[in-house]
């Protein structure tokens, strides 16, 4: 026998209510948990979310130091070499364009 449609809604919503009961009350004893081993050990909110220290993580790794032109041309216009090449080199023999 073959469920309808209008049946499988109503075991999803009944599904859906289970979880989210399961959810709340997993919730619950996590913070309980996570309570008694802060008072346990005494700890404070910096002891546990430290605050973030400047020039690390993420961002620092790409905000260094500038890198230095490979190549010019005669206008003066510089390249680096990474990134999308600028138009005035881009088809062209790049050896040409080197800075010695």
């Amino acid at each position: 026998m073959t469920t309808s449609y209008k049946d499988l809604l109503k075991e999803r919503q009944a599904l859906d209510s289970r979880i989210e009961e399961a959810r709340t009350r997993e919730l619950a004893d996590a913070v309980a948990k996570v309570r008694s081993i802060i008072a346990e050990y005494g700890l404070t909110e910096q002891d546990v979310f430290p605050a973030a220290r400047a020039g690390r993580g993420v961002r620092a790794a790409t905000t260094g130091a500038k890198v230095a032109p490979k190549y010019r041309n005669g206008n003066g216009d510089t390249w680096t070499g990474r990134g999308k090449p600028p138009k005035w080199i881009q088809g062209q023999d790049r050896a040409q364009f080197l800075i010695a």
